[in-house]
């Protein structure tokens, strides 16, 4: 048993290898820009704060980033890192590092990137968030059951030797550590927190602390019978809000009633966890789920033994399940029925956000390392069976640059389409899909792990990922479309390329 599961790791993590070899080969023709940056330490947060400074005569401009760390036994830090995008008119296909994975013309990574605060923090940052009223007050949450709030103007840019962790606000409620934030856009200082304890809370830090720094929670909900995964806020409304939790519910709250016990409304949002949600910031009706349920379709593996030492088999034996996972669309009108299912995720989603520019775009990522752009104004159109081998029509663009599960990723609030990812395997992107005609028209998947043959998306060819003869040294990408038989039998080269 030990073996087996030893040699399917080996193969997942070539076959990893060779999905990002292919994705860094096609960087410049799905990519405006691409910035790859190795963090010190993994971070399982991240958020674009709202400032940006555009210095005369320069030819980028300046950003700021919220992080985290989450390290192995050494002192974590709560983290501001400053970063400076190329204008619109310095992007330069020509441009291009393939060792880096960069794209876009702006030099070596060096400079581009750079921490200007660190704040010592107790325990990784599960989640750091800024108040939307001043975007200097941060609040985390921390492996214990407290939630955090730092004003970072307020502490020095680097942390205290000690080790020492001096929050200027520490919320209580909670019972048990959570993830799930989320700040008031309409009221400011009340924040809601999500936590494994199976509740909600909510504060009111404008009240500031009774005792010491220590703000006790104004309301605590107690809806949910398992752990509450997500809370959000209502963009549009200052009492509403939603939350989502491993009892598979959504839930609507109103800070307006007589009961925290009851939500206001409840239904059965998927048949598996439910992980985030979002509300759409340009419609009051329209908000996402985001989960672990699965759609059925059909295929089976078997991993069967090494025939030599040089090649693997595998034999596909018989038919069975394949999974997607799913993003849920609702209207807040009409609960009882879900709007749309977004189907193409491989494994668990656990962020989904909207764009803050564009009212039909919303975005996933998750456990698979893939995160998918949405457009909802192209549900139902009609497609190919060519573009339909690449994802439903909906589907405007899969980035596939990470190796590891995506731990959080944040649109940028004053550059159209440039999104930063994060992921376990401490690598920090910031990207921007190409925006050409044929994109933004079609909705054409722009995954370069496409198995649907030699196509032009968005002016790449994609790779045929069975055509290849089997011992090039190549890897084969298997997609559960292309099993049509019985009794297919696939070899590749297994020991003698773990080396290249």
């Amino acid at each position: 048993m030990a073996s087996k599961d030893a040699l399917e790791d080996t193969v997942e993590e070539r076959v990893i290898s060779e999905e990002y070899k292919i994705w860094k080969k096609n960087t410049p023709f799905l990519y405006d820009l691409v910035m790859t940056h190795a963090l010190e330490w993994p971070s399982l947060t991240v958020q674009w704060l709202p400032d940006v400074t555009r210095p005369e005569g320069k030819d980028y401009a300046l950003h700021w980033l919220v992080l985290g760390t989450h390290t192995s036994d050494e002192q974590n830090h709560l983290v501001v890192a400053r970063v400076q995008i190329p204008n619109d008119d310095q992007f330069d296909a020509s441009q291009h590092d393939s060792e880096k994975g960069e794209f876009g013309g702006f030099g070596s990574v060096t400079g581009k990137i750079e921490t200007e605060i660190k704040i010592n923090h107790e325990g990784e940052v599960n989640r750091a968030r800024y108040m939307p009223q001043n975007p200097c007050v941060i609040a985390t949450k921390t492996p214990s059951a407290d939630v955090l709030v730092f004003d970072y103007t307020k502490h020095l840019p680097k942390p205290d030797p000690s080790g020492e962790c001096n929050p200027d606000l520490r919320l209580r409620g909670h019972q048990k550590e959570g993830y799930g934030l989320s700040w008031n856009s309409n009221l400011s200082g009340h924040l809601l927190s999500a936590s494994d304890d199976h509740t909600v809370c909510l504060w009111d830090i404008s009240a500031g602390p009774k005792e010491g720094n220590v703000v006790d929670a104004k309301a605590i909900f107690t809806g949910h019978s398992a752990v509450v995964e997500d809370v959000a806020w209502h963009l549009l409304h200052e009492s509403l809000f939603g939350s989502v939790a491993d009892d598979q519910k959504l839930m609507i709250w109103d800070t307006r009633s007589n009961t925290t016990s009851k939500p206001s409304h409840s239904v059965d949002a998927h048949t598996a966890e439910v992980n985030c949600l979002s509300f759409n910031p340009y419609s009051e009706f329209i908000l996402a789920t985001g989960s672990a349920d699965k759609v059925f379709t059909c295929v089976y593996f078997n991993f069967l033994s090494i025939l030599d030492y040089s090649y693997i088999a595998i034999i596909v034996k018989t038919i069975s399940c394949y999974f997607p996972q799913t993003v849920a669309l609702w209207d807040l009108r009409n609960l009882k029925l879900k709007l749309h299912s977004f189907e193409s995720h491989k494994d668990e989603i656990f962020q989904v956000h909207w764009s803050p520019h564009n009212e039909t775009i919303l975005a996933s990522s998750g456990t698979d390392r893939r995160l998918n752009v949405w457009d909802l104004s192209k549900i139902g159109e009609e497609q190919s069976a060519e573009d339909a081998e690449d994802g439903p029509p909906e589907l405007l663009f899969i980035h596939g640059g990470h190796t590891a599960k995506i731990s959080d990723f944040s649109w940028n609030p004053n550059e159209p389409w440039v999104i930063c990812s994060v992921s376990e395997d401490n690598i920090m992107q910031i990207w921007q899909m190409k925006l050409n005609d044929k994109i933004l028209s079609h909705s054409i998947s722009s995954d370069p792990l496409s198995a649907s043959g030699e196509r032009s998306v968005a002016g790449a060819q994609h790779s045929r990922t069975l055509a290849a003869p089997p011992c090039t040294g190549g890897l084969l990408l298997i997609k559960p479309r292309h099993i049509i038989s019985m009794h297919h039998v696939f070899l590749f080269p297994l020991f003698s390329s773990l080396t290249t």
